[in-house]
C-alpha cells in the first residue's frame, strides 16, 4: 500500500494497479473505516477500483498541525495499524431487470455477430454471472461493474453516440454498466432497465453503491413498460 499527495489538499492510498475483487474489498473496508472515524479536516473520501482518495481542508488542519499531508497520512497509517482492514464487506445483493429488445439493445445484434453467437446465447452469458460494483463515477450513479464473461468482452465503440438513453445497459472491455442519465457514450448497448438508477430527490440518490453484488434478469418489452419507474 502506498500513500502519496495528489495536490496540496488531497492524497491517494493506492493498493494496486489492477482490477481485483479482493483488492476492491480492501479499498471499501478502508473507506468504511475512514468514514466512521471522522478525522479532523477530512472533507471527502472517494473509493475507486484499487485506491482511495482523501480530500481535506488545509485551513482547518493548519489550526492544529503545520503539515496537513503528514497529519492525514499519519492518521490513516495509525488507523490501519489499530484496525487491520478486513476483507469482508456487508453490502447488498441486488437484482436488476433488463429488457433486451432490439429497440433498446442498439448493439446486441452486431455484438452477437462479432462473437459468433446468437443473441439468446449472448443474453444467457450476460445474465448467468453476478457482477460486483467496483466504483461509482463518470456520471452521478454510474456503476462500473465486472467482470463480464470473457466471450463478451469488447472494446468501446470507435464512434461514441451523441445520446444514450437513461437506463441503457452497456459493455466496455470486461466491464458492464448502466447509464443513470441520458448522455453521450461509447459503450456497446445491449439492453435497458426500467429502474431509475439516479434520483436526486432521494436521500440516497444512486440506486447502486460500490461493493453491491448485481444479478441481471431478462424481461420482455411488455414487462419493461409495466415496471417503468
Amino acid at each position: 500500500m502506498n500513500i502519496y499527495a495528489i495536490g496540496d489538499n488531497a492524497l491517494t492510498i493506492s493498493f494496486s494497479n489492477i482490477i481485483d475483487e479482493k483488492i476492491n474489498k480492501q479499498v471499501l473496508s478502508l473507506f468504511d473505516l475512514l468514514t466512521q472515524q471522522k478525522i479532523i479536516g477530512v472533507k471527502d473520501i472517494i473509493p475507486s477500483y484499487n485506491s482511495l482518495s482523501v480530500v481535506y481542508d488545509l485551513i482547518e488542519i493548519k489550526k492544529q498541525h503545520h503539515r496537513p499531508f503528514n497529519f492525514i497520512k499519519q492518521q490513516i497509517e495509525q488507523l490501519i495499524k489499530d484496525y487491520p482492514v478486513p476483507l469482508e464487506n456487508n453490502y447488498r445483493n441486488i437484482t436488476i431487470p433488463v429488457c433486451y429488445d432490439t429497440s433498446f439493445a442498439l448493439d446486441i445484434i452486431e455484438l452477437a455477430e462479432q462473437k459468433n453467437i446468437s443473441v439468446d446465447e449472448l443474453i444467457h452469458l450476460y445474465t448467468k454471472k453476478t457482477y460486483r460494483v467496483y466504483m461509482i463515477g463518470f456520471l452521478p450513479g454510474f456503476a462500473y461493474m465486472g467482470k463480464v464473461d470473457e466471450r463478451l468482452a469488447t472494446p468501446r465503440r470507435k464512434s461514441p453516440r451523441i445520446n444514450i438513453a437513461a437506463g441503457s445497459v452497456g459493455i466496455a472491455g470486461e466491464q458492464t454498466g448502466i447509464y443513470p442519465l441520458a448522455s453521450p457514450g461509447g459503450w456497446n448497448i445491449i439492453g435497458r432497465t426500467p429502474i431509475k438508477m439516479f434520483d436526486a430527490k432521494k436521500e440516497q440518490p444512486a440506486f447502486l453503491q460500490a461493493g453491491d453484488e448485481v444479478q441481471f434478469i431478462p424481461i420482455s418489452l411488455e414487462e419493461f413498460n409495466q415496471q417503468l419507474l
